[in-house]
């Protein structure tokens, strides 16, 4: 029997270091090439798009597509998740805060593996429902960070956030820029960071433009990286303006941009200085969802959560 995980069974089931640890997991079964990948698309739909994604994790045993139809006044997602070895759907599960959490445990890898030793603040730019679980997640993986400063344009969304993640508002975007760990996870199409107020040492998380006509970054946060790393360089070429415009400026090579796989399994060296600032870009990729998905059909079948279909 195919086993359905609601919206509220995923966020029973599964805590930010669960996250942080299937995450985690998913890097190295990419760096031993476990995992197959096939980058999103997105198609037309009317006034929205539909978008899909999908991985198959041999190591792990599971394949999954994820899809999702977003419109102006709301998104809905769902993962199918099948076994690799036998013509079976395991689970459908509603996948809203799954996503959020595979996002945001995604930073957290980074950060676990770049950011320098005793980070202590998190700075956030952009205070929507991913920014709750980048702020979650790294606090799980990283816990030196005893600080969050945040900042978004709407003074009543930044007081909102801050009551409910624990962080303190800061007065502009450099105000969060200038901490140890920076992430930016907004919806803006122009730069939201300057490379300028970085501060010597930090790790830029960059998660949320994903678009080619979307930048988060501006050209002088990558002139200043020691590192810049992605998650998945085929996808990044597709989607990652952040990258892709500084390639083609002559700020960037593509052959200077790693995949933090690498990284996290050892084969490549992270910082090399304390002084280094590194950069993730992190475009969301389907291995995480099949990673994720798995762990919490897992814990559900343990647990007996969800219903059978």
């Amino acid at each position: 029997m195919t086993l359905f995980l609601s919206e509220g069974d995923v966020q029973e089931l599964l805590t930010p270091a669960d996250a942080v640890d299937a995450i985690e997991g998913s890097f190295r079964r990419m760096a031993a090439g476990a995992v197959e990948n096939a980058p999103r698309r997105r198609l037309k739909l009317d006034e929205g798009r539909l978008a899909d994604m999908a991985a198959a994790d041999l190591e792990l045993g599971y394949a999954c597509v994820k899809a999702y139809g977003g419109f102006a006044d709301g998104t809905a997602f769902v993962v199918a998740l099948f076994a690799v070895d036998r013509p079976e759907l395991v689970a459908v599960i509603e996948a809203d805060h799954l996503g959020r959490l595979r996002t945001g445990a995604a930073s957290a890898v980074a950060a676990r593996h770049l950011a320098r030793e005793g980070a202590e603040s998190l700075g956030v730019i952009g205070c929507g429902g991913q920014a709750e679980t980048q702020v979650a997640c790294i606090r799980a993986a990283v816990p030196t960070v005893d600080r969050v400063v945040a900042y978004c344009r709407t003074e009543r969304n930044l007081r909102a956030f801050c009551k409910r993640v624990g962080a303190d508002p800061a007065e502009s975007n450099r105000e969060a820029a200038e901490q140890d760990v920076v992430v930016t996870i907004t919806t803006s199409r122009d730069p939201v960071l300057r490379g300028e107020w970085l501060r010597p040492g930090a790790l830029v998380c960059a998660a949320g433009a994903n678009k080619p006509a979307a930048r988060e970054l501006d050209n002088v946060v990558l002139e200043r990286a020691s590192l810049v790393c992605c998650d998945w360089r085929e996808q990044a070429r597709i989607e990652s303006a952040d990258l892709i415009e500084p390639v083609q400026q002559g700020v960037l090579d593509w052959l200077e941009v790693h995949e933090l796989h690498e990284i996290v399994s050892g084969e490549l060296p992270g910082r090399q200085s304390p002084e280094d600032i590194v950069l993730f870009k992190s475009n969301g990729i389907a291995a995480w969802d099949v990673a994720i998905a798995a762990a919490a059909v897992e814990r559900a079948r343990a647990r007996r959560v969800g219903s059978e279909i």
